[in-house]
């Protein structure tokens, strides 16, 4: 959500930030809320005017009092009357057409960085770095459902009778791997400073209200049914959750912080489910990190935060590159966002892993995050990034370590978790 002072001082921009994100459908928003800001702020100072003239009055009656002018004193006491009842339906109506001004700005989408490539949707995303040279072995690499098949790793066919469409088993070294890529990821983002947690799987509507947009929201969260709860899609919801409220000290920010969690997602829409592999899933594992911090220092972090990916993806021996989100294919709170794709030898083109993102003030905003410094309080700034969300990663892993006998190689950095295992060999071909 943007500070309202923007539209009151410059409707041109929040119009143009529109448009360049092909929503030109929520302009008209804009003077709708400018026109609504006026009448509230006129109603607020006829209040004022009111509460002065009623604190005038009110001295006016002890005096009267004390001169025994009854009767003049009750005439008086009748205009308090009349301030006190017109002064509840201002602040009604106050509050009537502040609602409504929150509604509106809640559609409204951040202003973006200036940085940001524009474009309708991701088809136009930006290639801006690529990270480990793509490899295209000259044996073939089957699909990764096939792959973990020969493992007995995967089992999709129990877990439709249990669960339905869109989960799994995992099973073992497999299921060993995926969990090895986390505690690997969980590690490296503590060796960074970071501080691990594990938070709530469940958060409260005013909890997802403020850390994505309604339309994020019906498209991703599951509801529990009959309480005020929802299933959480990604670690970052409670993570950011976590600070609603509060008052930072200045001097503890940033905060960093990396988190474990299942995430579960509805995977509604066009793209559907897939049939066999793992690539779109209703659950799925997930590293996050999260950072708040000053405004001033929330782009170093940004790019801190990519890079700690690509180094993680790197040391999987997975080539990645990174992808510049354009203007169209940000969410609306999204100052600025990119994605860390993986190669994948056997589709020989690159696939999303990882999501970074800073939302500037828009979520400390809604949930009411503030620091205070020498200076006042004021909102800080949020960012987020996968570390590592299998089983993606775990495709991407598999794909790019697997030898042509059907084995895989296990990436040096994961032998610890694997108890020293250097290679996985199929169980059946």
């Amino acid at each position: 959500m943007i500070d309202i002072k923007l539209i009151r001082e410059n409707k041109d921009l929040v119009k143009e930030n529109i448009k360049k994100k092909f929503q030109d459908e929520k302009i008209p928003l804009v003077d709708e809320v400018y026109d609504l800001d006026v009448k509230v702020r006129e109603l607020k100072n006829k209040g004022d005017n009111l509460r002065s003239e009623k604190n005038n009055v009110s001295s006016e009656i002890g005096a009267l009092m004390r001169d025994k002018n009854i009767e003049e004193a009750n005439k008086k006491k009748e205009r308090v009357a009349e301030i006190n009842k017109e002064l509840v339906d201002i602040e009604e109506e106050e509050d009537k057409i502040n609602a409504e001004i929150k509604q509106k700005m809640m559609i409204i989408p951040n202003i973006i960085d200036d940085s940001v490539p524009i474009g309708k949707d991701d088809s136009e995303n930006v290639e801006v770095e690529r990270f480990g040279e793509p490899v295209v072995p000259k044996y073939e690499i089957p699909y990764h459902a096939d792959i973990i098949a020969s493992f007995n790793g995967l089992d999709k066919e129990s877990a439709g009778r249990t669960s339905g469409e869109g989960f799994y088993y995992l099973m073992g070294d497999i299921a060993r791997l995926h969990e090895a890529m986390l505690a690997y990821a969980r590690d490296y983002m503590i060796d960074q400073g970071f501080t691990y947690a594990i938070p709530p799987f469940m958060i409260h509507g005013d909890v997802v209200n403020g850390v994505m947009s309604f339309k994020e929201m019906e498209a991703m969260m599951y509801k529990i049914e009959g309480e005020d709860l929802y299933l959480i899609g990604t670690s970052e919801h409670s993570m950011i959750g976590k600070f609603k409220d509060q008052i930072i000290k200045k001097s503890d920010l940033p905060i960093t912080m990396t988190s474990y969690s299942p995430c579960f997602r509805k995977e509604g829409g066009s793209h559907g489910l897939e049939e066999r592999g793992l690539y779109r899933v209703h659950q799925f594992e997930k590293q996050e990190m999260i950072v708040i911090c000053d405004p001033k220092d929330s782009m170093e972090w940004y790019n801190k935060m990519w890079k700690f990916s690509v180094d993680i993806f790197r040391h999987f021996n997975i080539p990645v590159r990174q992808l510049e989100c354009c203007s169209g294919d940000l969410a609306d709170l999204k100052v600025k966002s990119c994605d860390i794709e993986a190669w994948s030898p056997r589709q020989q083109k690159y696939f999303e892993v990882c999501s970074c993102s800073t939302l500037g003030d828009a979520q400390a905003r809604r949930l009411g995050i503030r620091a205070k410094g020498e200076d006042g309080t004021y909102y800080v700034h949020t960012l987020n990034n996968t570390v590592v969300a299998t089983p993606r990663g775990l495709i991407a892993l598999i794909e790019n370590n697997y030898n042509e006998d059907g084995s895989i190689t296990v990436p040096e950095v994961l032998r610890p978790y694997m108890g020293g295992k250097e290679k996985l060999v199929p169980i059946k071909k």
